[in-house]
C-alpha cells in the first residue's frame, strides 16, 4: 500500500484528527481493492453531517493495520479483496481488544447468503448492497454508530435462514435470565425492529428500549444487535421467514442476486 492520502498519507491524517474530539464525527474506515469505488464512498461519507471518512485501506491485510492505527467507529469492509478478504479482516477486527468500540458494516455487490452468513459469524454489525442508495448507506452507518443497524431490511428474513434445515426449537419462553418484558424486545429485536418501532409497539419511551437493549447485550453475552437476532431465533422466539418490518408497510421480499461466474465477484 502507498502512503498517499486514504492510505497514511498527511490527508488521512489531518481527517484522524479531527475525528478524535468530543462531539466529532463518527470516524469511518473504507476498505475496497477498487479506487473508483473507495473514491465515491468517500464523497458519500464526507458529504453527510456528523460523519467523516478517518482512512482508506485496498487489501485486507491493510484494513486491519488501518483499524489498529486510527481505532475508527465504522469499518465500511468489501468482502473480496487481495491479501486477505474482508471476511477474515472483519474476524480479526471484531476479536481484536483495541478494537472493541469499532463496528464492521461489510459491502458487497452480491446478496448471496453465504456471504451474509460469512460476515454475521465473523462478527460484522451490518450487510449492505453496493448499489445501495448514498442516503441508505449514511443512514446504515449511522444507525451501527448508534447500535441501530442490523443486516439490510430486505434480506433480514435470510438472515437465519439456514435454521430452516435445522429441528425447529420449541416456541420459547425465551432465556431464563431475562425478565418477561425484555423477551418482549429480544422477540421484536430478532423481528427486525427498531428502537423507535419497539417504542411504539410496546407503549414505551425510546430510552426505556435502550436499557433493555443495553440488559440484553449483556445478559445474553452479545457483542451487538446482530447477535440478538440470533438468539430471537435459536430461542423460538422467532420463526425463520418471518417478514420484517417494511416502512411503507408492505411485505415484500425483493428477487435475490446471484454471483455469476462470468464476473468478478467483489
Amino acid at each position: 500500500m502507498t502512503g498517499g492520502p486514504g492510505n497514511g498519507g498527511p490527508a488521512d491524517r489531518g481527517r484522524a484528527d479531527d475525528g478524535r474530539a468530543d462531539g466529532g464525527p463518527v470516524r469511518v474506515l473504507v476498505a475496497d481493492d477498487q479506487p473508483l469505488i473507495r473514491h465515491s464512498l468517500r464523497l458519500i461519507i464526507d458529504g453527510a453531517p456528523g460523519l467523516g471518512v478517518v482512512g482508506e485501506a485496498d487489501t485486507g491485510e491493510g484494513a486491519f493495520e488501518r483499524a489498529v492505527e486510527l481505532r475508527p467507529d465504522i469499518v465500511l469492509m468489501d468482502i473480496r479483496m487481495p491479501g486477505g478478504d474482508g471476511i477474515e479482516a472483519t474476524r480479526r477486527i471484531t476479536g481484536h481488544p483495541d478494537l472493541a468500540a469499532t463496528r464492521v458494516l461489510v459491502l458487497s455487490m452480491f446478496e448471496l447468503d453465504e456471504y451474509v452468513r460469512a460476515a454475521l459469524g465473523a462478527g460484522a454489525s451490518g450487510f449492505l448492497l453496493k448499489d445501495a442508495e448514498p442516503a441508505r448507506l449514511v443512514d446504515a452507518v449511522a444507525r451501527t454508530h448508534a447500535g441501530e443497524s442490523l443486516f439490510a431490511p430486505d434480506i433480514l428474513t435470510r438472515l437465519v435462514a439456514h435454521y430452516v434445515d435445522r429441528p425447529a426449537p420449541p416456541a420459547g419462553q425465551g432465556p431464563r435470565v431475562l425478565t418477561a418484558r425484555e423477551t418482549e424486545v429480544l422477540t421484536l429485536v430478532g423481528r427486525g425492529l427498531s428502537n423507535q418501532d419497539i417504542a411504539a409497539a410496546l407503549t414505551i419511551s425510546i430510552g426505556t428500549v435502550k436499557t433493555h437493549i443495553g440488559h440484553l447485550l449483556a445478559k445474553l453475552h452479545a457483542r451487538d444487535r446482530a447477535q440478538l437476532v440470533i438468539a430471537a431465533y435459536e430461542h423460538g422466539l422467532v420463526r425463520a421467514g418471518t417478514p420484517g418490518p417494511d416502512p411503507a408497510g408492505r411485505s415484500s421480499r425483493p428477487e435475490r442476486r446471484s454471483d455469476p461466474h462470468t464476473r468478478r465477484t467483489p
